[in-house]
């Protein structure tokens, strides 16, 4: 400090020696001396940056790890570089305006305000950068990292206003925590759905109800699709169209959602659907239609065997089957039931070891379902589908074999046929009534 004010008054009397009247020659020893400060502290400034950049870089030599890259790109070694040039100009203030000491006070709360900003720019570099890092390590890949790094940057926030607040008024920090307690309904009120989005955050991470790159489906948001981002107050979700549905975080506790996570985790997806068959096609099966069914090779070593078993218990128990109604009989929905679970069984793309059934549903009024639950192989949507596709293309097609119809509702084409033979039916009528 000593040698400042030798400098000073070296300059100042430089300048009385070269003309320069009192009255302008401490203003003009001002700007001179603000002009050294800032070239010094602009060398402060680039060695500190110099000395901190090497010794990560020692540092980085003897790891294997990219952290180093990630810091220095959110700029948190130039942030806490920014802080020694303000420390030093804050120690020779004195020195600068020793002609002006009503102004120190003013710049040194400008100096002191200045290093809370880099402080608080520096913290805010530090938390990107954290968040970055722990994106890449795997045991956090998944989890709302970002949600934490937010709240924890908004404390860092509220805490840098508070110091600078803090620097002009000449509070202490006491006092203003006294005061935000009596303020805490208002703050809580203000940050609502900041303190949800922060609990919803913690519960579905110690829950894992939902993580980055899960598929969920959430109808009150027309959402469908994969998880890209969690943050404190959203959750956002990229849908299969390539739109992105912005959720509340909150919403995935308060309400009802679909996460397809144990579907793509587990070894297969589920097929579960089925197809309605006209009742009026449903009978008893004749033996002509027996003798036809065996040809089919999915089925004719169940219908032999079947019919083995029927056979004998109609003869124990003395039925007469000159009706076909009498006794045990097997139908053609009861053998296509069948046909349809063979082949399930046989098909390359169904997973044999979990849930495989082909089931009878309540009939309706539109007709007798058949119902497929099973699992495909293949979890990806375009191979399911293409899946799911080939077999029911194979069971429409199918139907027919075993004299069955499936139900559809009648189109204008049904309607005008139905007509058209209504009145060829009465004119046959009444050809044969002339001819009578």
């Amino acid at each position: 400090m000593d040698y400042g004010k030798d400098v000073a008054d070296w300059i100042y009397q430089l300048l009385i020696k070269w003309g320069v009247p009192q009255d302008y020659a401490i203003y003009v020893k001002l700007i001179a001396l603000i002009f050294i400060v800032a070239a010094i502290a602009w060398v402060v400034d680039k060695v500190a940056r110099q000395i901190i950049l090497q010794a990560v870089s020692r540092i980085a030599s003897r790891t294997k790890t990219d952290i180093d890259d990630i810091l220095v790109e959110h700029h948190v070694f130039r942030n806490i570089a920014h802080i020694a040039p303000a420390i030093f100009i804050r120690f020779v203030l004195p020195v600068i305006f020793s002609d002006f000491q009503d102004y120190t006070l003013f710049f040194r709360e400008v100096i002191d305000i200045y290093i809370i900003v880099a402080f608080v720019l520096f913290f805010q570099a530090v938390l990107r950068s954290m968040n970055k890092i722990l994106r890449k390590i795997p045991l956090f890949k998944d989890k709302p990292v970002e949600s934490y790094t937010q709240l924890l940057n908004i404390v860092n926030y509220v805490f840098g206003f508070l110091f600078i607040v803090s620097e002009l008024t000449g509070k202490s920090l006491v006092t203003f925590f006294t005061a935000l307690g009596a303020a805490s309904a208002v703050l809580i009120l203000t940050f609502k759905d900041t303190i949800l989005g922060f609990v919803a955050s913690i519960q579905l991470s110690a829950n894992d109800m939902v993580k980055v790159g899960d598929w969920v489906s959430f109808e009150k948001y027309g959402a469908d699709g994969d998880v890209i981002e969690i943050n404190l107050t959203t959750i956002k979700v990229q849908n299969f169209d390539k739109t992105i549905t912005t959720i509340p975080t909150y919403a995935f506790i308060s309400d009802a959602f679909k996460n397809w996570r144990g579907m793509q985790e587990s070894d297969g997806r589920r097929i579960k659907r089925s197809i309605s068959f006209k009742i009026s096609s449903v009978r008893f099966c004749t033996p002509e239609m027996l003798e036809r069914y065996r040809k089919y090779q999915l089925v004719a070593d169940y219908i032999d065997h079947r019919q083995h078993d029927i056979n004998d218990y109609n003869t124990q128990n003395n039925i007469d089957k000159s009706e076909l109604i009498n006794g045990r009989n097997m139908t053609n929905l009861g053998i296509f039931r069948k046909y349809m679970l063979e082949y399930l069984e046989k098909h390359p793309a169904i997973h044999k070891e979990m849930t495989l059934m082909v089931r009878q549903l309540e009939p309706t009024e539109i007709g007798v379902p058949l119902e497929v639950y099973c699992f495909s192989k293949d979890q990806r949507w375009v191979n399911y589908e293409y899946i799911m596709s080939d077999l029911f293309d194979h069971y429409l097609s199918a139907a027919r074999y075993f004299d069955l119809e499936i139900f559809e509702r009648p189109t204008g084409t049904d309607f005008a046929t139905a007509s058209q033979y209504s009145v060829e039916q009465k004119r046959d009528e009444k050809n044969q009534d002339k001819e009578g």
